[in-house]
C-alpha cells in the first residue's frame, strides 16, 4: 500500500506527524502541478502560433498552385486563339509609283497586317536602306500598320526601285514601286505575295482500339493497352488510369506507359484485390473522353482439391508496440465445404518465416494479434480453412512498424530565429517523475463474443522510465480483483482478454509499472460482458438477369432489408438445367446491379449471390429466372449519308444509307423531314413509314433549296434523326450524262480484296450507261481519289483487288455514258480490308450421290438468318436446275443436271448478315472434273484393300484370299476357277465376311487338281469389281512345296521335338559348348547324345528348362567328327545333327582362335639370367592359331639369339644375351585364318634400362650359383653302429675354387685326434672315428665353403650297445 493511499484510509489511526507529512507532501504536488500548468500553457501557445502559421503557408501555397494552373490553362487557351487568328503578311494597301522633279520631297506608304506582327524591311534597288546611313535624307516610319519612307529633296540618285518586304513566321510578302525623277519613262507599279500555309490545328487524339473486359488468373500478369486515332498532343499526354475510381501509379508491380500512339497498364502477379472497374482517361479539347472495362480476376489452383480460395482485402489498424488489429473479406469460393473459419499468419521482416498468430481457427474476419515485439517490421496474411484443409493464403500486407502511436506528440519543434529549430521531447521534461501516475479511461474498444480488447490512455506526464501496465479484473460488484495479464507483458495501451465466460460482467483497471514501481490503479472500466456472436448476413433477393449484348446479361437484385455489416455481394452463374456454378466476381460488389461479361451467346444461364460480412458469407439467394444471352432490343442508330438521286422540277428522289445498328430488331420504316432554306422548322415529309429507302418527295418549288433528314423506326420505336443533309437546289436535271449510282455495299471483306455492289443510277442522262468507273481513297476522310478501273464495268458489281491489310479504304462509283462520266455516288462508309476470323469460303465438291453441290458455312447466325443464294451477286437462280438444302449453319447448293448454262459466278450472304458472304466461280474445268467424279460415284467400283495373297499355314494348310472395303450384307461374291464355278466343298471351303469385305478359300490339303485361274466377281448395290488369281506353274508348284513340308514338320512336332537344333559356340574361356533346347516333352521323354555312332556321357541336360548341352574345355583334331542328339517317348522321336567335320571344322578352329587371340593378355618382358623372355598370357592356344613375331617391323627369324616358344597358356620368345641392338618395339601377331590380332611392347628408352640391369643381376646371381661351394654327394641323415666298431663318414663337395671342407660335432669343429682322423682330398673329405663308443653318440656335419657361397649338410651318429636294436630309421653301419 502506498503512502497516499494509508493517508486517505478513513480508519488510519491519526497523528500530528501524519498530518504534517500529508500537508508537506500536498504542498509539493501543488508546486509541482502549478509549474507544469505553466509550462503547458507556454507550450500551448508555441502551439497554436505554429499551427496558425502552417495553416497561412498552407492557404498561400494553395492560392499560388491555383494561380499556376489558372495562368496554365489561360496560355494554352490565348495559344489555341492565336493559332486560330494566325495570319501570314499581307499588303492591303501597295506601294505606288511617283514621278517628282529633283529638289522635290516625297513620301512612299503601304499598309502592311499580319498575326504574329511582320517586321518590315525597306530596299531601294535590292539594298537595305537603314536610318543611320544618311539620316539627314531619309526617315522610316511605322506606326499602327502604316508604313512611310520620305525622302527629302529628291535628285537624280534618289531614282530607282523602292521595294517593302514583310516577313514573320508564316511567309513574306512584298511590294514594289518605281521612283522617277524628271524622267520620260513611264512609272511601273507592281506586288508580290508569297504565302506559308497557315498551320493546321492539330487534331486531338481520341481513342481507337481499347480493352474489352478481361479475366484473368492470380499470379498472372495482367496487360491492359489502348490505340489512339492521332498522335497525341503535348496536353493530353498525361493518361491517367483509375481502378474502381482511384488513381493508379507506377510502381514495382505496376507499370503505366504511354507512348504518341498508344497507351498500356501492366500488373505483375495480380491479386484478388486488383480486381474491379478499369478507367482510363484522356484529355480532349473540350474536356475529358474515358474507356472504361471491368476486370475479373479469378482463383488460382487450390493448395488442396477441395480448398476454399484466399481471403482478400487484409487491412492492418491500431497499430502499437506489440498490437495490431487485422480486419479482411471472407472469399467467394468456399471450395467442396464451407469455410469453417481462418488462420492468421505473421512474418517477420528479414527472418522469413510465417508463423501461426492463431491456434484455434477464427470464424469471424477480424482478430486482435498480440505479442509483437516493439520495433519491429511485420508482415500479415490469412488463409480460409474448410474439411479439406487449408487454402491459399491472402495477399500479404505492405510492411508495417510497431512504434508507440503517441511518440509524435511527445515531440516539439519550435522554430527561432535565422531558422533554427529547437526541439524539445517530453521525455526531457518529465525526467524528475519516478513512480509512474495511473492510465486513465479504461474502456472497450473491440468486443466480440469470445474476446474483449481494452484500450486506456497512457499516464500524463509519462514519464522518462520505460512503461509497461499490469491489467486486473473483477467480477462485477465483488471487488475482488486479479492480475489478468498473468503471463503478459503489456507494452502498449491495449490488452485482449480471452476466457471470459458468457453473461457474467467484468470490471478491468489497470496500472502502470516501470523501474521505480507501480502506479495506483486506474479508475474501473465500464461493465464488459461478452457480446453476442456475430450472425451472418441475410442473403439478397429478387435477383433478376436482363439481356445486354451478345456475351453478356445485366444482373440486378434487391439489397436485404438488414443492410447493416453488409460489405458488399458476391455473384455465381451456371448454365440453365446444368447446377455447375461458378464464381462471377471474387472481389465484392457494393451496387445492387452488375454487368456480367464472358458469356456464350445462345445460351441460356441463371444466377444467385450472396452477401458478404464480416461473420462471413449469407446463404444463396433464389436463383434468377433462365436467361438467355443475347444482344437487347434497343432503337436503331440514326440513317446517314442522303443522296439525291433525281429532280424533276417539283420533285425529288432521294436515298439514304440504312443504320448501321438496328438495335437488335429489324427496321421497320423510315420518316421523313424537310425544310426550305430560309426556315428553321422541319416539317413531316411522310405519315406513314417508308419501307424502302427510296423516296420522291413532290410539291416542291422550283428554284428553292431543301434540306432534310430521316429517322429508322423498329419494334422499340424511332431513333434519332440523321445528320441534315446538304441543300438541295430544286431544278430539273436536263444534263447529258447520268445520275449518280446509289446503295454502295461491300461484300466478301478481306484482307487484299473486297467486292463492292451498287444500284443504277435513276437519271440515266441523255443516253444509256454504258459502264461504270470506281474510285477508291485511302483513309476515313481524304478526298484524295484513285480510279480503280481502266476501262468502265458493265456489271454493278465489281472485286477490287491489292488492297493492303488493315487499310481503311473508302469508294465510289460514277456512271458513263456517251456523254462522259456522270455525277459520283456519295463515298461509301469507311471499310477496313481484312478478314474476320472464324470467315468460311465457298466449298465445291460431289456429295454421295454423285451431284456436284457448293456448300457454305457460316458462324454468325441467329434464329432469323437465312441464306441467300443468287448467281453474279443480283441474278435468281433457277429453281428447276439446283436444290437448296439449309441444316443448322451450313447452306448446300445442289446441281441437279449441271451443263454448261450452270457455269459462272456464285454468291451466297447471310439475310440479316450481308458481311457474311462468299462466292465461287464454277468453270467449264469444275464441270469437267466434278462430273467424271461424279460417275464414279453414280457407277462405283468395290475398293480393293488387299490383293490375291496366298498363305500355308505352319499344318500345311493352304489359304487363298483377298480383301476389300467394307460391304453390305447384301453383297453378293461369285468364285470362277478355270471358266467354272465353283463352291465351298470339304476338302475347299469358301469364307465370305462381308463386314470386313474378305474372300478366303482353304485347302485342307493342296492337290494337283486345284491349279489353276481363280476369279472373284463381287456385286454391293451399284458397286462391284472382279479380282483374278493366277495359281499357276512356279507359283503353285512353290505353295505346293512349302504345304507338304509344313504338314511333314507338324507331324514331326506332333510328339517331342526340337525348337533349337543342335549348334555350337564359342565363350570368351574359349571352350567349345554345343547346345539344343527341345520342347513338348513329359517324364518320360529321354534324350541322347552321339558322336561317330558313340554315346556320349558327359552331356548335361536339364529337364525344366528343356535345354541340354556338351562342353568341351580345349578343342583339338579329336573333336571333329559327327554329333546327333535323339529325343524320344511313346509319342514319337525327333534328332538333330551336326557335322563338325571339314569347313564346319575350319570354321569352329577359326572362331576358337579368335576367342584365344582376344583373350591375349598385354605382352610383358621376364628376366633371366640367360637374356630377355617376351611373352603373353592366354586362356588357351591350340596350333590352328598362326602366330609370328616382329622387331621394329620386321619378322624375327629363327637364330642362336632369338628362341621362340608356346604352351597351353603361353606364347613367349627369349633373346639370349641382349646389347644395345635390341632395343626397340616387339610386336606379336596373331592370325586366326580372317583377322590378325597384336600385342606389342615397346622395349627402349627406361624400359630397356631397367630389363637390362635386371638381366646384369640375374646373370651374376646364376654364376654364383654355379660355382658356389656344395655338398655333392651328401650322408645319410641317421647312422647307426654298434659299440666298439669303427665308423667312417666320406663327403664330396664341388664348386669353384675348390671349397674348404670341415667336421663339425655339436657345432663344435672336429680334428684329428683320439679315436677321430679326418682325411681330406680334392673335394672329398673322410671321417674316421675309431671304436666308436656311447660318447661319440651325436650330431655331426659337414660345412663347406669358399668364395661364392656355403654349404651345410648334417648327419646323426647313434651308437647303441651289444644286443640292442639300431633305430628304425637309421642306416646300420
Amino acid at each position: 500500500m502506498s503512502v497516499k493511499e494509508i493517508l486517505t484510509t478513513p480508519k488510519f489511526p491519526r497523528h500530528r506527524t501524519w498530518e504534517v507529512l500529508k500537508e508537506t507532501m500536498d504542498a509539493d504536488e501543488l508546486r509541482e502541478r502549478e509549474k507544469w500548468t505553466l509550462f503547458g500553457n507556454e507550450v500551448e501557445k508555441v502551439e497554436i502560433d505554429v499551427i496558425r502559421n502552417q495553416q497561412m503557408i498552407r492557404t498561400r501555397m494553395d492560392r499560388m498552385a491555383l494561380r499556376q494552373e489558372l495562368h496554365k490553362k489561360k496560355m494554352v487557351h490565348m495559344k489555341y486563339l492565336e493559332d486560330l487568328s494566325m495570319k501570314a503578311p499581307d499588303f492591303p494597301i501597295p506601294l505606288r509609283a511617283h514621278t517628282v522633279w529633283e529638289g522635290m520631297g516625297v513620301k512612299l506608304s503601304c499598309t502592311v497586317q499580319g498575326s504574329p506582327e511582320p517586321k518590315v524591311t525597306w530596299y531601294k534597288d535590292g539594298v537595305p536602306l537603314i536610318k543611320s546611313h544618311q539620316p539627314w535624307r531619309y526617315t522610316l516610319v511605322q506606326a499602327f500598320g502604316l508604313n512611310t519612307l520620305e525622302i527629302r529633296r529628291c535628285c537624280a540618285e534618289d531614282a530607282g526601285e523602292y521595294k517593302a518586304v514583310a516577313k514573320s513566321s508564316l511567309g513574306e510578302a512584298t511590294t514594289f514601286a518605281t521612283l522617277h525623277i524628271n524622267s520620260y519613262e513611264g512609272p511601273q507599279a507592281g506586288l508580290e505575295i508569297s504565302r506559308t500555309p497557315l498551320p493546321v490545328v492539330e487534331r486531338e487524339a481520341l481513342f481507337g482500339s481499347t480493352f474489352a473486359p478481361t479475366f484473368v488468373k492470380e499470379g498472372e500478369i495482367l496487360t491492359l493497352r489502348c490505340s489512339f486515332s492521332e498522335p497525341l498532343l503535348p496536353f493530353q499526354q498525361d493518361v491517367a488510369w483509375f481502378r474502381d475510381g482511384v488513381p493508379l501509379r507506377t510502381s514495382s508491380r505496376l507499370q503505366v506507359h504511354t507512348a504518341l500512339r498508344s497507351c498500356s497498364l501492366t500488373l505483375n502477379c495480380v491479386q484478388k484485390e486488383h480486381e474491379g472497374l478499369y478507367k482510363v482517361r484522356l484529355r480532349t479539347w473540350t474536356g475529358y473522353t474515358e474507356h472504361s472495362a471491368y476486370i475479373y480476376v479469378k482463383d488460382a489452383s487450390s493448395v488442396v482439391p477441395g480448398g476454399p480460395g484466399s481471403p482478400l482485402l487484409l487491412e492492418v489498424s491500431d497499430v502499437n508496440r506489440d498490437y495490431v488489429f487485422l480486419r479482411w473479406q471472407p472469399p467467394s469460393a468456399d471450395g467442396a465445404s464451407p469455410v469453417q473459419g481462418y488462420y492468421i499468419e505473421r512474418m517477420e521482416i528479414g527472418v522469413g518465416k510465417w508463423v501461426h498468430c492463431n491456434k484455434d481457427v477464427q470464424k469471424a474476419c477480424y482478430y486482435p494479434v498480440t505479442g509483437l515485439n516493439d520495433g519491429t517490421m511485420y508482415q500479415f496474411r490469412v488463409c480460409a480453412v474448410n474439411q479439406a484443409g487449408v487454402g491459399r493464403p491472402s495477399k500479404p500486407t505492405e510492411p508495417m512498424f510497431t512504434s508507440d502511436p503517441n511518440e509524435p506528440s511527445r515531440t516539439m519543434v519550435i522554430k527561432v530565429d535565422r531558422g533554427r529549430e529547437v526541439i524539445i521531447t517530453k521525455d526531457e521534461l518529465e525526467g524528475r517523475i519516478r513512480v509512474p501516475f495511473s492510465p486513465t479511461d479504461v474502456r472497450v474498444c473491440e468486443l466480440s463474443d469470445t474476446y474483449a480488447v481494452l484500450c486506456w490512455n497512457e499516464p500524463e506526464p509519462r514519464g522518462k522510465e520505460l512503461l509497461t501496465f499490469n491489467v486486473e479484473r473483477s467480477i462485477e460488484g465483488k471487488n475482488s480483483w486479479c492480475l489478468a495479464s498473468m503471463d503478459t507483458v503489456v507494452s502498449s495501451p491495449r490488452f485482449v482478454a480471452f476466457n471470459l465466460q458468457k453473461g457474467t460482467s467484468y470490471n478491468f483497471r489497470v496500472r502502470s509499472v516501470n523501474k521505480y514501481g507501480v502506479s495506483d490503479p486506474s479508475e474501473p472500466s465500464e461493465p464488459v460482458t461478452l457480446g453476442k456472436a456475430q450472425a451472418t448476413p441475410p442473403a439478397p433477393k429478387s435477383v433478376q438477369a436482363t439481356r445486354d449484348t451478345d456475351s453478356s446479361v445485366l444482373l440486378q437484385w434487391t439489397k436485404p432489408k438488414d443492410i447493416e455489416g453488409i460489405l458488399g455481394y458476391y455473384l455465381y452463374f451456371s448454365e440453365a438445367g446444368k447446377s455447375e456454378w461458378r464464381t462471377i466476381n471474387n472481389k465484392p460488389i457494393t451496387a445492387n446491379r452488375f454487368t456480367v461479361h464472358g458469356l456464350t451467346k445462345g445460351k441460356q444461364y441463371v444466377f444467385r449471390a450472396k452477401s458478404v460480412g464480416r461473420a462471413g458469407n449469407s446463404q444463396y439467394s433464389d436463383e434468377s429466372e433462365p436467361v438467355l444471352v443475347k444482344s437487347a432490343v434497343y432503337v436503331p442508330s440514326p440513317p446517314s449519308a442522303i443522296a439525291l438521286l433525281h429532280c424533276s422540277g417539283s420533285e425529288m428522289l432521294l436515298n439514304w444509307r440504312a443504320p448501321f445498328w438496328d438495335g437488335g430488331s429489324p427496321v421497320q420504316g423510315y420518316y421523313l423531314d424537310q425544310r426550305e432554306k430560309a426556315e428553321t422548322t422541319w416539317r413531316e415529309v411522310n405519315i406513314k413509314p417508308i419501307k424502302e429507302r427510296l423516296f420522291k418527295v413532290t410539291n416542291l418549288h422550283e428554284g428553292q433549296y431543301y434540306q432534310f433528314h430521316v429517322f429508322a423506326a423498329n419494334i422499340v420505336g424511332t431513333g434519332k434523326p440523321s445528320n441534315p443533309s446538304e441543300f438541295f437546289l430544286c431544278e430539273e436535271w436536263t444534263m447529258a450524262e447520268p445520275g449518280p449510282p446509289y446503295d454502295l455495299e461491300f461484300r466478301e471483306v478481306r484482307r487484299n480484296s473486297l467486292v463492292l455492289m451498287w444500284a443504277v443510277p435513276v437519271y440515266k442522262g441523255q443516253s444509256e450507261i454504258s459502264g461504270y468507273m470506281i474510285e477508291l481513297s485511302e483513309g476515313q476522310e481524304s478526298e484524295d481519289w484513285t480510279p480503280v478501273n481502266e476501262e468502265p464495268v458493265t456489271s454493278t458489281h465489281f472485286k477490287v483487288s491489292g488492297l493492303k491489310a488493315g487499310q481503311t479504304y473508302r469508294l465510289r462509283v460514277s456512271g458513263v455514258n456517251e456523254a462522259g462520266v456522270g455525277m459520283p455516288s456519295l463515298p461509301s462508309e469507311p471499310i477496313t480490308a481484312q478478314t474476320k476470323p472464324g470467315t468460311k469460303e465457298v466449298e465445291i465438291g460431289v456429295d454421295n450421290d454423285g451431284f456436284i453441290y457448293l456448300a457454305f458455312e457460316a458462324d454468325e447466325m441467329t434464329k432469323d438468318s437465312k441464306f441467300v443464294w443468287s448467281k453474279n451477286y443480283d441474278e435468281a437462280i433457277d429453281a428447276g436446275r439446283v436444290r437448296v438444302e439449309t441444316t443448322n449453319n451450313k447452306s448446300v447448293l445442289t446441281f441437279l443436271e449441271p451443263t454448261e448454262e450452270d457455269l459462272g459466278l456464285y454468291t451466297v450472304e447471310l439475310s440479316d448478315n450481308p458481311e457474311a458472304s462468299s462466292s465461287y466461280t464454277f468453270t467449264a474445268e469444275d464441270l469437267e472434273r466434278l462430273t467424271e467424279l461424279g460417275w464414279h460415284i453414280r457407277n462405283p467400283l468395290i475398293q480393293l484393300k488387299s490383293g490375291w495373297k496366298v498363305d500355308v499355314s505352319e499344318q500345311g494348310n493352304v489359304r487363298l484370299w483377298l480383301q476389300t472395303e467394307a460391304l453390305s450384307n447384301a453383297a453378293e461374291l461369285r468364285l470362277i476357277l478355270n471358266d467354272k464355278e465353283i463352291s465351298s466343298t470339304q476338302a475347299r471351303k469358301i469364307n465370305f465376311d462381308k463386314a470386313n469385305g474378305l474372300v478366303e478359300i482353304l485347302f485342307d490339303q493342296l492337290s494337283r487338281e486345284d491349279e489353276g485361274s481363280y476369279t472373284a466377281q463381287m456385286r454391293d448395290g451399284r458397286a462391284k469389281n472382279q479380282f483374278t488369281l493366277a495359281f499357276v506353274d512356279e507359283k503353285f508348284r512353290q505353295t505346293l512345296a512349302k504345304s507338304q513340308a509344313n504338314r511333314r514338320d507338324w507331324k514331326r512336332k506332333a510328339g517331342p521335338h526340337f525348337e533349337q537344333f543342335l549348334s555350337w559356340v564359342v565363350t570368351p574361356d574359349c571352350e567349345m559348348i554345343m547346345t539344343c533346347k527341345v520342347t513338348n516333352i513329359n517324364k518320360d521323354t529321354t534324350l541322347k547324345w552321339f558322336k561317330d555312332g558313340m554315346e556320349l556321357k558327359q552331356a548335361v541336360t536339364d529337364m525344366s528348362k528343356c535345354i541340354s548341352t556338351l562342353t568341351i574345355p580345349q578343342v583339338t583334331k579329336g573333336e571333329a567328327g559327327v554329333y546327333k542328339v535323339v529325343v524320344s517317348d511313346s509319342r514319337g522321336e525327333d534328332e538333330s545333327v551336326l557335322e563338325l567335320l571339314n569347313e564346319e571344322f575350319d570354321r569352329l578352329m577359326q572362331h576358337l582362335s579368335k576367342a584365344c587371340a582376344l583373350s591375349a593378355s598385354p605382352m610383358r618382358i621376364q628376366c633371366t639370367a640367360e637374356g630377355f623372355k617376351l611373352y603373353c598370357s592366354l586362356k588357351y592356344y591350340l596350333s590352328y592359331l598362326k602366330t609370328s613375331w616382329h622387331f621394329k617391323e620386321r619378322r624375327i627369324d629363327l637364330d642362336e639369339r632369338t628362341k621362340p616358344g608356346s604352351s597351353m597358356l603361353k606364347l613367349w620368345i627369349e633373346i639370349f644375351h641382349p646389347t644395345e641392338s635390341d632395343k626397340g618395339k616387339y610386336t606379336l601377331e596373331m592370325f586366326d585364318g580372317v583377322d590378325t590380332h597384336k600385342r606389342s611392347l615397346d622395349l627402349s628408352g627406361q624400359a630397356f634400362d631397367d630389363a637390362m640391369l635386371e638381366y646384369q643381376r640375374l646373370k651374376q646371381v646364376a654364376v654364383a650359383e654355379r660355382n658356389r661351394a656344395r655338398v655333392t654327394k651328401g650322408l645319410p641323415d641317421v647312422v647307426a653302429i654298434k659299440e666298439e666298431k669303427s665308423l667312417c663318414l666320406t663327403c664330396f663337395a664341388d664348386g669353384e675354387p675348390a671349397p674348404e671342407m670341415f667336421w663339425l660335432k655339436n657345432d663344435r669343429e672336429v680334428v684329428t685326434r683320439d679315436q677321430f682322423h679326418v682325411a681330406k682330398e680334392h673335394k672329398c673329405s673322410t671321417l674316421t672315428i675309431n671304436k666308436v663308443t656311447m660318447e661319440d653318440s651325436g650330431n655331426y656335419s659337414i660345412f663347406v665353403r669358399n668364395q661364392y657361397g656355403t654349404e651345410t649338410v648334417n648327419v646323426t651318429v647313434s651308437v647303441y650297445k651289444h644286443g640292442e636294436k639300431p633305430r628304425a630309421d637309421a642306416v646300420e653301419m
